[in-house]
């Protein structure tokens, strides 16, 4: 697999992408972002989403303890 990436500072709004030979004639993606920026995500909304899909997967653990005692007891 080939990567071409570079960073450049355009002058206009159009750049020209010379591509190397063996990617001719395949998919390829183009992607073009702000460096040092980063990607906005509503992280608001994902988390309830998160939480809606998993609501019926949840456990209540609030009177479970952990007993180390008879997690490392392999006689039995």
């Amino acid at each position: 697999m080939e990567l071409v990436r570079k960073i450049i500072v355009p002058a206009t709004d159009s750049y020209l992408l010379t591509l190397p030979k063996e990617m001719v004639g395949k998919q390829i993606e183009v992607t073009a972002v702000e460096v040092g920026s980063s990607i906005p995500v509503d992280t608001d909304a994902r988390m309830k989403k998160i939480n809606d899909s998993l609501s019926n997967l949840k456990v209540d653990l609030t009177n479970w303890k952990f007993d180390r005692n008879e997690a490392n007891n392999y006689d039995e």
